[in-house]
Order: structure tokens, then C-alpha cells, then sequence
């Protein structure tokens, strides 16, 4: 009998250490031939839903907007007072300028405005008529756009490069090209040096090609600017896609690996500095710059190397449309004091006429190209992958008035620029967090859901921002589960003043490990508290204060939708 229990007591310890051995092989192996970027996603997945359990969370009844009409995708532009003059004209007869920014902005982007001073304080006169020049400084593709939508369209248009001008051409806008050339620069794609050394071991060159074929076999990782806006953006499309076929750049085959070529990418940046930081953080290998902003920048110059590609960016000038006689003679005096020996001195100590033995063979406004390129890209820019985003909005009391009207402004306005194959949801916060529109396709139904939502935002209590971000990124990332391929998106819209609930603390290493992007818009609000957030993951904050709110969030869906 004695021998019996003891035999059972045996083989209870045997038991114990079986399964405790069991487990402990389970505990060692389940991680193995997982990275740690696998490992610190799925703890932070664990660590989301912890935080999740310990808010209280309302799903809100969905209701349709019976006085919901769906609008086709049109454009929003700012007003042109937006863009006042950077040089102001002097005279009764003069011209108006758009000049792209890179020479027409502070310090070593002051040639154009050094120069039009120059002039306007010269005394030029045109048939014995005193004359001058007025310069607004606008990118190069909001000022195409003002110029085809006949909103308001200047005299003399000077982008960054030629591009710009076939677009407005293949629009069947009126422009005369005057001049190809008053400030010699260069479109670039600044890489590490690490990053280059590695691919100049391994190919012998490091050029475009080499690029866009190490993004296409994810050897390199960079990112570019929207090609609706950006001059280096719109370059660099084009750029790759006659890479794929040089005898038809939007063939079938071009535009496949264009689409292979985007998986690669992993984001559009809503501007330079965003790629900029993205680098020095060590996510991105390079990006798109111009030489002269590069040579200007000694913390580039010492850690990458830049690599020309695609056509020059001159800045060419257009006169537009039919001008009177004494503004054409105006548009040819200045052209000349731009090319004088002193005004190219000037563009010398800022850092233009660099490269000059950089030329480019590809003609790309062969059959109007530029304009299908840019849809090529609009379409497939996200690859196979397809867009997941939750807009987070604040409605605690102090949004209350102006904040939360153009809150709701944004909203209204800017979800007519997402496609309909995009998968949107909707969360709303002030004490508590509610679920106001679960995520579904952005089909007519669920735009319907997300207006009443909107119509029906109602201003109290306090701040659960953080609270918010947890509930959106659970939202999102079930979704991921049942779409591995979908590109993950987050807007916070608010005033910043977090008061309830938990803090950035919380979230920051899960939404890092998560690598979801969380793109902030400001109401009246700690703009800093905002650029926290979205640094963590290289998104953009923007300030519905300062900038034209529906046009940057036209922009921001264009580059990402």
C-alpha cells in the first residue's frame, strides 16, 4: 500500500517535470525562424489588446444621410492670398510671376526674388515706360493648377523644370516657352553612403537604374513626393516608368512592374522634410532632392551621395496665354537680367548651375504622356495592397465653436477625395471613445454612414486622445488579419489637449512595433504634441490654422489614397 502511494507520488513529480519541460520547449521554440521586427509586432499586438480591455468602449447605431449626394473627386484650391507677393511690382505696367519655391523662398532659395529686385530697383523702362515684376511663390503643380483651372493665372509662369509646361500644353492651355534655362539644377535621388557603397560592390554602377531596380527587388528602400505637386515627384514617376519600357512607358508590361515596383515603397511623403527625417531616422535609404537644396545642406553632404536622374529642373519661363505686346517685352527684359553675368553670379552663391554636364536623353512628352503617367500612378500607387484608414476625431468640450466646425468642414469636404475601394471606419472621443462608423469600403452606403456621423458631432467633456488611438489601432489591425496586404492609415483630428485616460507613453513603442502612420490635423491646437505622434512612424502633422486645411488634406489623400 505504502509502496503504491509512493509509486503515485513518483509519478505525479515525473508528471510535473514532463509538462513543465513540454512547456518550457514550447516557450523556447515558438519564436524561432521569426525576426525580432515579427516578435516585437505580435508583443505589441498583445500589449494593444491589454490597453484595449481597460477602455470602455460604445459602438454607436449607424445611420444613413438621407440628404447625403455623392460628389465626384474634384479639386479644392486655395485662395491666391494664400501666396502673396514675395516681390511686389513697382510700376503700373509690370508682370506677374508663379515661381516655383526652391528660387523664390529665404536664403539660398532667394535667386529669383534677389533678382526681381534687382530689376524692379534698375529702372527698366519698355518704350520709354517705367516697368517691373510682381513674384508669388507657389510649387510648381499648385500653380499649374491654378493656371488650367483658369482660377487665377498669371503672366509668366517659372517652374522647376519643362515638365510642367507639356502638362498645361496636353491640357490644351495656351503657354509660349520663352526660355529654357534661368538657373541651372538638377532632380536627384540622395542615397547613404552605406547604401551606395553596398550597391556600387555589388553592380559596379550606382545610377537611376540601379535604383529603381534595387526598390523593384527590395534591396533599397525610398520614398518620393506626390507627382500632382511635386516637380522631383512627377520627374521621378515618369522617370521609372520609361525604366520598364523605354519604347512605350505605359504599356501593360510598365505599368505590372510599376505596380511591383510601388509594393516596395512604403509611403508617399506629403513633403521633403518628412523624407528628410525618415532618412536620418534610419527608415528610409534615400529619397528625392534637388542638387542645389543638397549642396546646401552639409548634414547631407557628409552621410549621402546624390544621383541625377530624369530631366533637368532648369526653371524654364512660359508666358501664358495671349499677353499685350509691352508684357511680352517685360517677360523678355527680365529673362535677360536673369541670364546676365551678375544675376548668375547670384545663382551661383546659392547653389544653382551644378551638374551641368548632367543631360538627359528621354523625351517625355511624346504622345502626352505626362498626364497618363500621372494616372497611371494615381491608380496603381498602391501596388496590390489597397488602403485601410480610421479617421480618430475629437469632440471633447474644448473644440467646442470654431475647432469643431472646421472639424466637421474637413471631414465633409476632404472624404470626397478617397476612392471608393479604400476601407474607412470612424472613431469619435471626448470621456469615452465610441466607435462611430466600423470599417468598411467607402462604397456610397458607408460614405452615407461617415456624413451623418459627422453632421451629428456634438462638442463635451474631456480628451481621451490616446484612448482613441488605441481603440483606432485595434480597429485596425483585425482588419490587417483579414487583409494581410493592406496598407494601414490613421488621422487624428484635434486640438491635442489630452486630459483622460491614457498617455503617449502608452502608445508609442506599440504604434512603432505596429508601423501604423498617424497623420495629425491641428484645431487651434499644441502643434508640437501633434508632430510627436506622427514622428513616430514618419507621418505629417498639419495646423488647420495656418494651412488651407481641405487643399493639404486633397493633397495628403491624393499622395496616400
Amino acid at each position: 500500500m505504502k509502496s503504491s502511494k509512493k509509486d503515485n507520488v513518483i509519478l505525479a513529480v515525473i508528471a510535473i517535470i514532463v509538462v513543465g519541460l513540454i512547456i518550457a520547449v514550447i516557450c523556447s521554440t515558438q519564436n524561432w525562424g521569426k525576426t525580432q521586427e515579427d516578435i516585437n509586432y505580435e508583443k505589441s499586438v498583445k500589449d494593444l489588446n491589454k490597453l484595449y480591455s481597460s477602455i470602455k468602449v460604445k459602438e454607436l447605431a449607424l445611420n444613413k444621410d438621407y440628404e447625403f449626394v455623392e460628389s465626384e473627386n474634384y479639386t479644392v484650391l486655395p485662395d491666391i492670398s494664400e501666396y502673396p507677393f514675395v516681390v511686389n511690382p513697382t510700376t503700373d505696367n509690370y508682370l506677374v510671376i508663379y515661381s516655383s519655391p526652391e528660387k523664390a523662398g529665404a536664403g539660398y532659395e532667394s535667386f529669383l526674388i534677389d533678382v526681381a529686385n534687382k530689376f524692379n530697383q534698375s529702372g527698366i523702362t519698355v518704350d520709354g515706360v517705367p516697368v517691373s515684376v510682381g513674384i508669388r511663390s507657389i510649387s510648381s503643380g499648385l500653380a499649374a493648377d491654378f493656371i488650367s483651372s483658369n482660377k487665377y493665372v498669371p503672366d509668366v509662369y517659372a517652374p522647376s523644370n519643362e515638365l510642367w509646361g507639356e502638362l498645361l500644353n496636353e491640357k490644351g492651355i495656351k503657354i509660349n516657352l520663352v526660355e529654357k534655362r534661368i538657373a541651372g539644377n538638377v532632380a536627384g535621388i540622395v542615397l547613404s553612403r552605406s547604401k551606395n557603397d553596398e550597391l556600387q560592390k555589388k553592380y559596379g554602377t550606382v545610377d537611376e537604374k540601379t535604383i529603381i531596380n534595387g526598390v523593384l527587388n527590395n534591396e533599397v528602400s525610398i520614398a518620393y513626393t506626390d507627382p500632382y505637386s511635386s516637380s522631383t515627384g512627377l520627374n521621378f514617376i515618369l522617370t521609372t516608368l520609361y525604366n520598364f519600357d523605354s519604347t512605350n512607358p505605359l504599356s501593360e508590361n510598365a505599368i505590372s512592374e510599376f505596380k511591383k515596383f510601388q509594393q516596395n515603397i512604403p509611403f508617399t511623403a506629403y513633403n521633403t522634410l518628412q523624407m528628410k527625417e525618415s532618412a536620418q531616422a534610419g527608415s528610409l535609404d534615400g529619397f528625392l532632392l534637388e542638387y542645389q537644396t543638397f549642396v546646401n545642406s552639409p548634414d547631407l553632404t557628409s552621410s549621402y551621395v546624390f544621383i541625377p536622374f530624369g530631366v533637368r529642373h532648369d526653371s524654364p519661363i512660359y508666358e501664358i496665354g495671349d499677353l499685350s505686346d509691352i508684357k511680352k517685352k517685360i517677360t523678355s527684359k527680365f529673362v535677360d537680367f536673369c541670364k546676365s553675368s551678375e544675376a548668375q553670379g547670384i545663382a551661383n552663391e546659392k547653389g544653382f548651375n551644378g551638374l551641368n554636364d548632367y543631360s538627359y536623353d528621354r523625351d517625355f512628352s511624346r504622345e502626352k504622356n505626362i498626364a497618363k503617367a500621372q494616372g497611371i500612378w494615381k491608380t496603381e500607387k498602391t501596388g496590390n495592397s489597397g488602403i485601410t484608414a480610421v479617421f480618430v476625431a475629437d469632440i471633447s468640450g474644448s473644440m467646442e465653436g470654431s475647432p469643431l466646425l472646421k472639424l466637421k468642414a474637413s471631414l465633409n469636404q476632404a472624404t470626397n477625395f478617397i476612392g471608393s475601394d479604400a476601407d474607412i471606419g470612424f472613431v469619435t472621443f471626448s470621456d469615452t471613445v465610441n466607435i462611430a462608423v466600423p470599417i468598411a469600403k467607402f462604397d456610397s452606403t458607408q460614405k452615407s454612414y461617415f456624413s451623418n456621423a459627422v453632421k451629428n458631432l456634438r462638442a463635451s467633456g474631456g480628451t481621451a486622445m490616446f484612448d482613441a488611438i488605441i481603440v483606432a489601432e485595434k480597429m485596425l489591425i483585425e482588419a490587417k488579419e483579414k487583409n494581410p496586404d493592406t496598407r494601414l492609415m490613421l488621422f487624428v483630428l484635434t486640438d491635442g489637449e489630452t486630459n483622460r485616460g491614457h498617455k503617449f507613453s502608452d502608445i508609442e513603442d506599440i504604434t512603432r512595433n505596429l508601423k501604423i502612420p498617424i497623420y495629425t490635423i491641428g484645431y487651434n491646437a499644441d502643434i508640437d504634441v501633434l508632430k510627436q505622434l506622427s514622428n513616430i512612424n514618419e507621418a505629417a502633422t498639419m495646423d488647420a490654422e495656418n494651412d488651407n486645411i481641405i487643399y493639404r488634406l486633397e493633397s495628403l489623400f491624393n499622395s496616400q489614397m
